[in-house]
């Protein structure tokens, strides 16, 4: 298939998700049908419309396959199921984008692969903490808040930091956590083999499993059974420690889970 071919394809497509998003009533009631068939009272109880106005957008919802009436219920049909399930997902990734937006905004996605991107909205109950001029280290202290609570962490880790090193080399000394995956690239490894500290209590701790990147991931992501923190570089290239986003539902963390499984199958990982 030519490349004309195909954006043809996504024209004629587009032209039916308009024909049902430009319509207020056509997409209610789609979603109003979505879990349960409703017959017109119901329908009229729950959008706080009259029948007419109802059965008109019913009928048409009808002509294009998408609804079909069941005795005196009206239900989705297949396609109408499939549509309104993506169509859900899409106010949903639309609703997590703009709600975190300054988050989003002026950051590098290049590492964020579009598999995991079509899913933002499992991160639509997420927080962005930042760093004002009057606490500079607000996203930082909520971090390292985070990560004291939990047993066993997974960080992709692309910057040096002594702090965190340290406070993480602390948690280990404590008996804090169980577990700790890191993955960072040989820069990294090779700084901290050069600080006898993190040599010693870090690298040759039995908790610890480091792996080596064979690239420098532009991303900053944590993540724990009840968590997960991400951080961004801005498009200059320099990582942004002001801004960081938090979420502690299981959405979230199956968002962040399948981030770094999309590089673990993708990526020459080398385990130290």
């Amino acid at each position: 298939m030519t490349n004309i071919e195909t954006r043809q394809e996504l024209t004629d497509e587009f032209s039916g998700i308009k024909y049902i998003l430009s319509s207020g009533m056509r997409s209610r009631l789609l979603l109003c049908i979505y879990k349960n068939p409703k017959n017109l009272d119901d329908l009229r109880h729950d959008l706080k419309k009259p029948s007419a106005t109802i059965l008109h957008g019913l009928k048409e919802l009808e002509t294009i396959n998408l609804v079909k009436k069941v005795k005196k219920s009206y239900e989705l049909t297949s396609n109408g199921y499939l549509l309104t399930t993506n169509m859900i997902k899409l106010i949903d990734n639309w609703y997590s984008v703009n709600k975190t937006k300054d988050f989003w905004n002026n950051h590098d996605l290049s590492d964020l692969p579009e598999e995991v991107l079509k899913n933002i909205y499992l991160l639509k109950d997420a927080e962005c903490v930042t760093s004002t001029t009057s606490n500079l280290s607000n996203a930082f202290n909520r971090y390292l808040k985070l990560i004291s609570d939990a047993n066993r962490l997974k960080i992709i880790l692309p910057i040096y930091s002594e702090n965190h090193f340290k406070y993480l080399t602390e948690l280990l000394e404590k008996n804090k956590l169980e577990s700790l995956d890191l993955v960072i690239n040989k820069k990294i490894l090779d700084s901290l083999k050069k600080h006898e500290l993190f040599t010693e209590n870090f690298l040759q701790n039995e908790k610890v499993n480091v792996i080596c990147s064979n690239r420098d991931l532009k991303l900053f992501l944590t993540y724990s059974d009840d968590f997960m923190s991400l951080s961004l570089f801005f498009n200059d290239g320099h990582y942004d420690d002001s801004q960081i986003l938090i979420a502690k539902d299981e959405n979230a963390v199956k968002w962040a889970s399948s981030l770094i499984n999309y590089y673990k199958w993708r990526e020459t990982w080398k385990d130290i």
